[in-house]
């Protein structure tokens, strides 16, 4: 399968370290993707390290605004709603990713 950036459907990029990418997200929050957008010069692998970048910073965000509805209780589910987004979403990017697929992660605005 092609992915954005491989209009004509040849293949290319490295899908093993796309993959990689956006599960070091899990563990390493914006650090692992950042060292792979920076050493990488596989344009495939840049762009899913971008959208787990992104993706990382959205959840941040969204982090902060359930800290701070923790006040009147909903914040709790939130964050719990959160962690499970995102394990889904990273699980899913790295399928994609694995596929040849750069999959944009939802509820983000690309930052990156």
């Amino acid at each position: 399968m092609a992915h954005a950036t491989d209009p004509d459907g040849s293949g290319g990029g490295n899908t093993t370290m796309a993959a990689i990418t956006h599960i070091l997200a899990l563990f390493t929050w914006l650090i692992g993707p950042l060292v792979v957008l920076f050493v990488t010069e596989d344009e495939f692998v840049k762009e899913n390290a971008r959208n787990a970048i992104n993706w990382q910073i959205w959840l941040t965000i969204y982090s902060l605004v359930a800290a701070v509805l923790v006040f009147v209780a909903i914040g709790v589910f939130l964050f719990l709603l959160l962690g499970v987004l995102d394990t889904i979403f990273v699980i899913v990017a790295a399928v994609k990713a694995s596929d040849g697929t750069a999959w944009s992660y939802p509820l983000t605005i690309d930052l990156l």
